[in-house]
Order: C-alpha cells, then structure tokens, then sequence
C-alpha cells in the first residue's frame, strides 16, 4: 500500500533576504524528508503572485502552504487560504515580523522550519478593511500615513521605519473620527486609530498586548493627539506592552467596526498601504476562526 505523503508548497520572497538559499535548501532537506513529505518550493514573480500560488495549492490539495518573507508577503499568500483547509505556515524573514512573534514562530530560519513539522494547525481570526485582508492590524490614522511613506523608502528595518516616523511626524494633521463599535457611537481625534487582531506591529512594539488572533473579536486601540516629545514615552511603554493601562490610550474591544472621516486619506494592513476605496469610510469586519495556521504543540 502506498504511504500518503504530506504536500508542503514552500512559497519564498527573494526580496526578504533569503539570499542564503543553500542553508534553506540544507534545513528543507533535514525537516522535510522524502519518506514523509511532499515538498515544492516557488518563487514570487509579481505582485499577487503568492494569492495566486496559494489558490492553486488549495485546489492541488497541499496540505501546508510556507510563506517565507515579511509580513506583506505571508498577507498576499493567505488570502489564497483562508476559508480552506490548506494551513498557512511562517518562515519570517522580514523587517517586524508582527504575526510570528504574535504567534510566536521562531524567527531563526531552522527552528522555525522544525515548527512546521513538528507543529499542530489551528484556526485563527482574519480581519477585512474594506475589501483588505489583515491577519495582524489595520490602521487609518499616524501609522497608516508612516507606511503610505514608508513605501517610497529604500532603508528597511527597525532604522528606517524609525526615521521615517520622525520625519512623518512634523507634518502629520489630527484627524476627527466618527466610530461604531457593535453599534456604540463615539465622535475622538486620534493619532493612532488601530484595529488589532494580534497584539502588535512587529518589533515587539505593542499596542493591545492582550489581543490574540483567537478570541474572536478585535481591539480598537485609540491613542489621542501627542506631542513629539511624548514619542518616546509613547514608544517605551509600547515595547513593555502596557501602552493600554496608560492614559495615553483607549481601548475598545468588537467584531464590528465603521469609523469615518471627512479627511481620511490612508490606509494600512498589516504595515501594508493600500488604497482607500470606500470614499472617507473604512468598514472592519472580522472572520472569527477562518485560517489554518501552524503554530506550536
């Protein structure tokens, strides 16, 4: 009788380092062997292309589908997954790397990989800004006008992402915002106005640090207008993740969510800027336990 194999389609971002191609192929071999696993590996070629191979992996009937990039990436390839039953699983090789440290996916490359093989799939929340996915967060207010520029940049990491707040800072306009959370009403200027579906942005900065993709509801996490010198508290409680007991924030939690604003001008998913396509109206809705991901026994 022929032993069934497990199918894995390894999907990788050639732009998120993975330069080290051979230590990748050597751990593929160590953790996926013949005798037990199916393995293919593809290359993104074009915007959406990780969509598209997902798609095809869920119809092909792969069992695993390995995003190894940052968290654009891992986004693109699981909106190919969700609502199958084709588990996402996560080699993170980007900048934050929000979700896997949410998920707590190792981020060295060999361990992470032992995770997929040794690792259970459980279903998580997915959220909806408008017609975009997010696994992580979404935002319209400071953070989404920092990746809106963040995405003209050539300087990555922890640096740039920190220059470029800085430098979005000194022009950036309080916006008034009008919110329905499950039908309650509130009329607040935010600099932050974030939608959570796991408890941070990526570089262990948190906002809600008890938000999980799990429990099936978001955390809207409203942080007032600051100055610049309160940046920097407003960064270290971030990191400790206790920023939501400070005055700094409120925090609200729903399944469903509508703000609007007659000035809105970005958006963000997952670190991601896309555009606005509702007019000045985001709408939130979540998907409570709709993506198979692989995460630790």
């Amino acid at each position: 009788m022929q032993r069934i194999l497990k199918k894995i389609l390894i999907i990788i971002n050639r732009n998120a380092g993975t330069n080290r191609q051979k230590r990748l192929d050597d751990f593929i071999l160590q953790h996926f062997p013949d005798s037990t696993f199916h393995v293919e590996t593809v290359y993104l070629a074009y915007l959406g292309h990780g969509h598209d191979l997902a798609r095809d992996a869920v119809t092909r009937g792969f069992d695993i589908v390995v995003a190894v990039g940052g968290d654009g990436s891992i986004n693109e390839i699981a909106r190919g997954l969700v609502g199958s039953n084709t588990a996402l699983a996560i080699i993170p090789l980007g900048s934050g790397n929000g979700l896997a440290r949410a998920l707590k996916i190792p981020l060295n490359v060999n361990k992470a990989m032992e995770l997929i093989a040794t690792g259970r799939s459980r279903l998580m929340d997915v959220g909806f800004a408008n017609e975009h996915l997010f696994l992580s967060n979404a935002g319209i207010g400071f953070d989404a006008r920092v990746a809106e520029e963040f995405r003209h940049t050539k300087h990555r990491g922890l640096y740039g992402y920190a220059s470029q707040v800085i430098k979005s800072f000194r022009n950036y306009r309080y916006l008034p915002y009008h919110i329905n959370i499950d039908g309650k009403q509130l009329s607040e200027p935010a600099f932050l106005l974030t939608i959570a579906n796991s408890n941070q942005f990526g570089f262990e900065f948190k906002l809600a640090s008890e938000a999980t993709v799990f429990d099936g509801q978001f955390d809207l996490c409203l942080v007032r207008p600051i100055n610049f010198w309160q940046l920097a508290p407003l960064s270290f409680h971030s990191l400790r993740g206790n920023l939501q007991k400070t005055s700094y924030m409120q925090h609200y939690t729903g399944r469903s969510v509508t703000i609007h604003s007659e000035q809105l001008e970005c958006l963000q998913v997952d670190g991601d800027a896309v555009p606005l396509t509702c007019g000045q109206q985001v709408t939130f809705r979540l998907e409570p336990a709709s993506l198979q991901v692989i995460v630790a026994e």
